[in-house]
């Protein structure tokens, strides 16, 4: 049976899944920082909203790590980190204990303790085909006014690459402030692209500014200082 729009629209209304360009869903929540509001730590920040399946789990760890390390370039970028699972604030604490000692760190973000599957069913982060219990692999990118900017799922067995991570903000964030695109494999200081004309005046102009190079009338790309 072939499904409509219609049904689409339903399963995603029943759902409530966040989508891109749309306001994310805001709530409250446990953390090992104590108690958080998504919309006051989000004020003003782009934040990373990522969940794993379990503390006390070798993948994870690696993640945690992983993010730890690179809070620095994060700050650097206004980009809070705020992890999730579905164990108990203190087990985040214990977990969080040893992943300082095994990777030398210091994990300064808060980690969400979603024993009742709130976050994780607002979020859509429970998957019963991978888990009833654990949230899946999950990352949401978030600007400051709200807006989720991107979302990523990884299998189990997968760790995230948090350097990717990072290059998706530096793309996002380059976007927004020169209103241009990043073609496959960018990375700083990589030329960017020129959105494609929207006129035919404009089509035949491109390839005559000195600054552009122009593939065809509908793909220029240009240098740009980040």
């Amino acid at each position: 049976m072939t499904q409509t729009f219609q049904d689409y629209e339903e399963i995603v209304e029943v759902c409530n899944c966040p989508r891109l360009g749309e306001k994310v869903p805001d709530f409250e929540a446990e953390t090992n920082q104590g108690r958080i509001k998504l919309s006051e730590f989000n004020k003003g920040s782009w934040v990373i909203l990522f969940s794993h399946p379990a503390d006390f789990t070798p993948v994870c760890s690696t993640e945690f790590g992983g993010f730890a390390q690179k809070q620095e370039e994060f700050e650097k970028r206004n980009v809070k980190l705020l992890g999730l699972s579905i164990d108990s604030v203190y087990s985040h604490i214990a977990w969080i204990k040893q992943i300082e000692e095994l990777f030398e760190v210091k994990i300064k973000f808060p980690v969400i303790a979603d024993l009742g599957f709130e976050v994780s069913h607002l979020y859509n982060m429970i998957h019963p085909a991978i888990s009833e219990v654990h949230a899946i692999r999950a990352v949401y990118i978030i600007d400051p006014e709200g807006i989720l900017r991107s979302s990523m799922v990884f299998p189990m067995g997968v760790g995230r690459n948090i350097d990717e991570i990072i290059r998706m903000i530096d793309a996002m964030q380059l976007v927004d402030k020169e209103q241009i695109a990043t073609p496959a494999n960018w990375k700083q200081g990589d030329d960017v692209i020129i959105p494609p004309p929207q006129t035919s005046q404009e089509a035949e102009s491109n390839g005559q500014d000195g600054h552009k190079e122009c593939k065809q009338w509908y793909f220029c790309k240009k240098p740009v200082s980040v």
